[in-house]
């Protein structure tokens, strides 16, 4: 049978949707531009916003909202976009989620208030949502599930490299005078508008018509829902208390949306999510997979930063340094388990080991403390990102070779929805660890040298504002703290690690197809 590598002419391809590997190259460079700037643009803010808020003269409620706007959006929006691309236009559904990013950029750059850049954040997001989930699909259209593991490499690449590079890229633009913090939001724009034109010149998916009905009351009542439970996760405890009525309200509030919602996916004819790829063992068990695995990365690399900063006393730039062998390691692994897979064809061996090495290298992560030798926590994140690398994109993988053809779009972009629900979860659970286990350390630590703290005091807030101005002894004890609090949320990551790695166990291998997502819905629409 023929494969994706070999020389296709131009009618037959037109006819067949199968792409050349030169035609594939050329799109794939499109999309991952594209995806480069939107990842980038959802890191770039996070070590520019201290300035933003100062200029804008926001508060701290409001420097929440900033992050958590695109947050939001994208992640409420993500399977809305997959089961878009099983009903439309791939190359267009691209197309507008780069053109709704770029005009969310360009408006961000010129906002003149806190307020404005919170709603064109919120419109940024829309367009990472789209971009996360579709690059993923139109992959999938493009190339068989047995050629696609050597093209996953560079997808993992970009992801992992925009994680690192925005933040560094962001504190340089802030700290260089002659450009300033918009520039944070107008340097993606150019990048983007290459990317529409690429994806213009290259992307050519035919499109399998068939009768489209939208599921918008159930579109609605998804991201109403999901929008609600990840506000109520991400403020509670900062905003208002967990037991209060705000947060109880919020939280059922958006039960009600979600389960309002399972009850129309049931009934209409094209659901948003299709309860029915549940039945499926292989989504069911990548769906917990992901979860899990969205909680323990994002939650547990969201502090990574915090460690490096506070108990270790680095720069920010140098604490993104730092960081370089997990990214290393995950990109390495992505792209070497990717090729293994197209040559020998078995999958399953990488995610069970994947999800090993992610167990072992949270694990490690949960021995250290504000002391440990740098080198060996190089290499405790090396393993870790091996096994991140390993689990990522082939959980998707898994999925995309289970589903049938006219679900792939919705069955990849749930995967990637609960990974990134999963990881919004985790950072609010562990950072509410993190600052209890600070908070308590602190206490006993001052508690030793003789002072102790006034009822209802925050040991957590104890000289972070000002840390190079305190004393050597409360010096050490904050940084102690950090050091052992960060080490616990490794361990409950590595916990959540675990579960992710029972539920690959539990998948079933099955061999990988060798037609390419427009193929098979060729196929099945002809079978009709």
């Amino acid at each position: 049978m023929s494969n994706a590598d070999e020389p296709v002419p131009a009618s037959t391809a037109e006819e067949s949707g199968r792409m050349t590997q030169s035609q594939i190259i050329k799109a794939l460079v499109g999309m991952l531009l594209a995806m480069m700037t939107a990842l980038l643009s959802s890191t770039i803010v996070s070590t520019a916003l201290p300035t933003i808020i100062t200029e804008l003269h926001g508060s701290q409620d409001q420097y929440t909202w900033v992050v958590t706007a695109t947050l939001l959006a994208s992640t409420a929006t993500t399977p809305i976009w997959g089961k878009l691309a099983d009903l439309f236009s791939k190359k267009l559904l691209v197309q507008i989620a780069i053109g709704i990013f770029t005009i969310g950029s360009v408006a961000a750059g010129l906002a003149q208030s806190v307020d404005t850049l919170i709603a064109w954040r919120a419109l940024q997001g829309l367009g990472l949502g789209g971009l996360q989930s579709l690059v993923m699909i139109v992959v999938a259209a493009m190339i068989s599930p047995r050629e696609r593991g050597k093209y996953t490499g560079p997808i993992a690449a970009v992801m992992s490299v925009a994680t690192v590079a925005g933040p560094l890229l962001g504190g340089f633009i802030v700290d260089t005078s002659w450009l300033g913090w918009r520039w944070c939001f107008f340097i993606g724009v150019p990048l983007a508008v290459v990317a529409l034109i690429v994806v213009q010149r290259t992307l050519d998916l035919p499109v399998v018509t068939r009768r489209v009905r939208v599921d918008y009351l159930g579109a609605a009542l998804i991201a109403g829902g999901v929008s609600a439970l990840l506000i109520w996760v991400t403020l509670g405890g900062k905003q208002f208390a967990w037991g209060s009525g705000m947060s109880l309200a919020l939280a059922g509030f958006g039960v009600v949306l979600l389960a309002l919602a399972i009850a129309v996916e049931a009934r209409v004819p094209e659901p948003i999510i299709p309860l029915r790829l549940f039945r499926d063992r292989t989504t069911a068990l990548a769906t917990i997979a992901s979860i899990a695995v969205g909680i323990a990365m994002f939650g547990g690399a969201v502090f990574l930063g915090q460690y490096f900063q506070i108990a270790r006393g680095y720069s920010p730039t140098a604490a993104g340094l730092l960081t370089l062998p997990m990214v290393i390691g995950s990109m390495l692994s992505s792209a070497g388990s990717g090729a293994l897979i197209t040559r020998f064809g078995r999958w399953k061996g990488y995610l069970v080991g994947g999800g090993v090495l992610t167990v072992v290298g949270f694990g490690l992560l949960g021995t250290i403390t504000e002391s440990t030798n740098m080198v060996l926590l190089g290499c405790y994140l090396f393993l870790l990102g091996c096994g991140m690398g390993m689990m990522m994109q082939n959980l998707v993988l898994a999925v995309q070779n289970t589903v049938a053809a006219s679900d792939l779009g919705a069955a990849s972009s749930t995967v990637t929805f609960f990974r990134s629900l999963g990881g919004t979860v985790g950072v609010s659970v562990l950072g509410a660890v993190l600052a209890t286990e600070v908070s308590d350390r602190i206490a006993r630590g001052l508690a030793a040298i003789g002072i102790d703290l006034p009822a209802g005091g925050d040991a957590g807030g104890v000289g972070l504002g000002s840390l190079n101005q305190l004393p050597p002894p409360l010096v050490d004890i904050v940084r102690g703290a950090y050091g052992n609090g960060t080490a616990t949320i490794f361990v409950v990551a590595a916990a959540l690690a675990a579960v992710s790695l029972i539920a690959v166990l539990g998948i079933k291998e099955v061999p990988l197809r060798t037609e390419s997502g427009f193929e098979r819905q060729q196929a099945q629409k002809a079978a009709v």
